[in-house]
């Protein structure tokens, strides 16, 4: 029997609500709604807009009843490391973007604390300076954990407010950098030792787990009876979008390595351990918590951001909206060689004229910069590649695991170019989609725990190779 699930999948620019419908014979999406996610800037810093973000994901869970009466099952999945302050059970203010600049003052008390040596023994996370340990010692700093009692993190808050229920699902907990590596429970260790308040976090859930039934509130503003509203179940899900992105990954053997590529880009494999060998800390790989006690063993590249931000900066000048398919087209035309620029370079991850930066390393590493919008793009994408084939190479050697196959998944999958220069620059096939992986593999665990599939992860990635055919892309001979 099909039944039909709701995915709230929230990703750093937008938002969408996608009806799931699945049997051990069937898997399809259909979108009920979609808005944006724009962060704000106040004078305390970047902020975001949380209270907008929810309002549209009721108005958009709304729409999905309207459509399927008989829901059986909601869940959220979100971007990482961001959370907010609780205190009996209301929000002390709007979450902190991850891109503020507050956080520079949490890695110099947490790196006081704590070797950056020791602290990858214990959470085996790359360094990035925005990970939530550095928000918290950040906001120890500013006295704002002081009255909080809990932490939410962003789809933590969310199932929090449609259920009432708080709890911590553990994939988006391991990106904290307070969840040991090995356990997969909070470290009271290190939370002790960087004297952060061990209330603050709450009790940690698996991927599969039921949360709770809706707020009778929340049920009736989204439209559903009483009836209905008994036999819908909130589920905890890879509640990290890149947890259930992986869980849709449409691979039929263990030799892929995933590219999750949105805003960032997340290059890794999927392993049964972590990896945390001084190696693999000095070339800054991760180890964050999979579905089904898995491991995502991954390095984060900055991403389609650096195309994004330079449309807007392009746009913000003036010009009239960038149609950007064409941009693309124009730019895969180029046959003149363009520059190569660091993409993970830090001076891109704060908003603004990141074409002006983009000059400004070419001048500074002796490279002609791009001229025209197109040449930007192709420089942008380029460097994406090259960042790619990078990160694949170092992964099969960290890990120990051949890698024959990529799949890219996520909006970056529909970039004919960026899969097709990655096939070129790693010399490996290429297999793009689903686009909506992350929303697909949000789907797939709620179906799983609603008993409407059963099996592995192997078994419900064969399921979508099935549903959703992937675009290939055989590497070319490069000049």
């Amino acid at each position: 029997m099909t039944a039909a699930v709701a995915a709230v999948d929230l990703g750093a620019t937008s938002g969408r609500v996608m009806l799931g419908f699945v049997s051990h014979n069937e898997l399809s999406l259909r979108p009920v709604a979609r808005f944006p996610n724009t962060p704000v800037a106040t004078i305390d810093g970047l902020h975001w807009n949380i209270l907008e973000l929810y309002r549209n994901v009721v108005a958009g869970l709304g729409a999905a009843v309207r459509e399927e009466p008989s829901l059986r099952s909601i869940a959220v999945d979100s971007w990482a490391v961001d959370y907010a302050l609780m205190r009996g059970g209301r929000m002390l203010g709007n979450p902190y973007h991850y891109r503020d600049e507050r956080t520079a003052a949490g890695v110099e008390r947490t790196s006081a604390l704590v070797s950056a040596a020791e602290l990858y023994t214990a959470n085996g996370l790359q360094f990035l300076p925005f990970n939530t340990l550095y928000q918290f010692a950040a906001d120890a700093v500013a006295g704002s954990l002081d009255h909080a009692d809990t932490a939410l993190l962003i789809p933590d808050l969310i199932t929090f407010w449609l259920t009432g229920v708080a709890r911590a699902e553990k994939t988006n907990a391991s990106t904290t950098g307070l969840l040991n590596v090995h356990t997969r429970e909070w470290d009271d260790a290190l939370i002790a030792r960087l004297g952060l308040p061990r209330g603050l976090f709450p009790e940690l859930v698996e991927a599969g787990t039921p949360v709770g039934a809706l707020l009778p509130s929340v049920a009736s503003e989204i439209g559903l009876s009483t009836q209905a509203a008994r036999s819908l179940q909130v589920t905890a899900v890879g509640s990290h979008d890149t947890a259930s992105a992986v869980v849709a990954v449409p691979a039929t053997g263990d030799d892929f390595a995933y590219i999750s590529s949105g805003t960032w880009s997340l290059v890794g494999v999927e392993l049964p351990s972590a990896v945390v060998s001084e190696a693999s800390r000095l070339a800054n790989f991760t180890n964050e918590g999979g579905v089904d006690g898995r491991v995502r063993y991954l390095s984060n590249v900055m991403g389609l951001w650096l195309l994004s931000e330079s449309v807007r900066t392009w746009e913000k000048s003036g010009t009239p909206k960038i149609d950007l398919p064409a941009l693309i087209a124009e730019a895969a035309a180029i046959t003149i060689p363009v520059a190569i620029f660091d993409a993970d370079d830090p001076r891109f991850l704060a908003p603004g004229d990141l074409p002006s930066r983009i000059v400004d390393w070419c001048a500074e590493n002796g490279l002609d910069a791009p001229r025209t919008r197109a040449e930007f793009v192709r420089s942008i994408i380029e460097s994406l590649a090259h960042a790619y084939a990078s990160k694949i190479e170092q992964l099969a050697e960290r890990s120990g695991r051949s890698i024959r196959t990529i799949h890219i998944v996520g909006g970056g999958s529909l970039n004919a170019l960026l899969c097709q220069l990655t096939a070129d620059r790693t010399g490996r096939t290429v297999l793009a989609g689903p686009v909506e992986a992350t929303a697909i593999g949000n789907v797939l665990i709620q179906a799983r725990a609603q008993g409407l599939v059963t099996g592995s992860l192997e078994s419900l990635r064969t399921l979508v190779a099935r549903a959703f055919t992937p675009v290939v892309y055989e590497p070319r001979l490069r000049p």
